[in-house]
């Protein structure tokens, strides 16, 4: 076998280690669970989440998942806790301690030390009858057969549970919150996910550039509107009432099938149906129309008034695909 199959073999038992090991933790929830999670749900203060090696790691990477879906939390190093660190924790806070062994020499220190004020303490381990499983308030179990380590010494497998368990966590609690997509926005105000979920049309509108003209605008003045407002579009008015749309295909179409064209209005090549979105209404929303209609501009109302134009350009700059 060369190299290159070895490798791809390898990573693919790995990978079917792996998801056999979450598979299987998957019969190993039980009611124990569940309390804690509520526990987590009722506690007035945060959840504290610590580890040592590896399962720190893991650590800071639920506490990260917990805090973005409405669930306070910090991730204290088991190490540095009885340096100082437990300074952090609060008599209404609950704390979560994932150790895969639960025999290292740092929680047995750190155990004691945590449960002395009376806070509640979850264990997550692969061995119930480690020291901390028999000191814990409650237990999830993280058990896993082997590592996918050829020497059944890297942490692998009982990493990737312990994350799988976190994310567990946080869904349940997410559920239990009722937390909705305008929450989760909320957390996540930068980058494109913010801008997918909070960024409306009136925030990249520009209200000063708005290509218009009239039904009976000769179309000469027509093509000169869309022209300088390099929108590739006009909106054609009537009573400051939007009544139809001219977009610079609509100008092309019309020279091949005119030739003398020099004496049509606005009203005799517009469209007299565009389609339109608020400027209140979500950018992703505006987008949703133009890839759903094949169209590159929408025309932007607010309270049924002409607003502007809104062309895919803009929303493209601002990274939201």
């Amino acid at each position: 076998m060369n190299t290159i199959s070895l490798i791809i073999q390898n990573a693919g038992n790995t990978l079917r280690s792996e998801s056999e090991s979450i598979a299987k933790s998957i019969d190993l929830l039980t009611e124990e669970f569940a309390q804690a999670v509520i526990k987590i749900f009722e506690t007035k203060g945060r959840l504290i989440i610590t580890g040592i090696g590896k399962s720190a790691h893991i650590a800071t990477k639920i506490a990260a998942t917990l805090n973005s879906t409405g669930t306070p939390s910090a991730f204290m190093h088991a190490a540095e806790a009885v340096h100082g660190d437990l300074g952090m924790v609060t008599p209404a806070d609950i704390i979560l301690c994932i150790s895969n062994s639960g025999n290292s020499p740092e929680i047995k220190v750190l155990v004691p030390l945590l449960k002395r004020d009376g806070n509640i303490l979850i264990a997550m381990t692969a061995n119930k009858d480690s020291f901390l499983g028999k000191n814990a308030d409650y237990v999830i179990n993280s058990y896993i057969e082997r590592e996918s380590c050829p020497n059944n010494l890297a942490p692998t497998n009982s990493t990737t549970v312990q994350l799988a368990l976190g994310d567990a966590i946080a869904t349940s609690l997410m559920e239990l919150r009722g937390f909705k997509a305008e929450d989760f926005a909320k957390f996540h105000p930068g980058g494109a996910l913010g801008k997918k979920l909070l960024l409306k049309v009136e925030n990249i509108l520009d209200s000063n550039n708005k290509p218009q003209v009239g039904i009976e605008t000769p179309i000469k003045d027509v093509i000169v509107e869309i022209s300088g407002k390099r929108l590739g579009v006009t909106a054609v008015l009537e009573n400051e009432k939007i009544v139809g749309i001219i977009t610079d295909g609509d100008i092309r179409r019309m020279l091949q099938n005119q030739s003398d064209f020099m004496a049509l209005k606005a009203k005799d090549i517009m469209s007299s149906t565009p389609k339109t979105i608020e400027k209140t209404a979500l950018v992703s929303e505006a987008l949703g129309i133009l890839e759903n209609y094949s169209i590159t501009q929408l025309v932007v109302t607010d309270c049924g008034k002409y607003a502007g134009i809104i062309h895919l350009h803009d929303i493209l700059k601002e990274g939201i695909v």
